[in-house]
């Protein structure tokens, strides 16, 4: 195989399992906060809560995706 061909799997596996992770977590974190406010829809500390877990999985999402940019361009 050739080096660019190796190169794009790499980006590619790296791409699709580092971004896979926040997107569950953003998928749990709505679900849960969601399921904990029809339990209890007086509890407002909830939202902002769960904007802030949604905030920091996200970032974990773009440091996968600007890993793969650098891939790219270094090599």
């Amino acid at each position: 195989m050739e080096a660019d061909v190796i190169k794009l799997l790499v980006v590619g596996l790296i791409g699709t399992l580092g971004l896979f992770g926040p997107a569950l977590a953003i998928g749990l974190i709505g679900f849960t906060g969601l399921s904990g406010l029809a339990r209890n829809p007086e509890a407002k500390q909830i939202l902002p809560s769960m904007v802030v877990i949604g905030a920091l999985a996200e970032a974990i999402g773009i440091y996968a995706l600007l890993i793969c940019i650098i891939i790219l361009m270094i090599m």
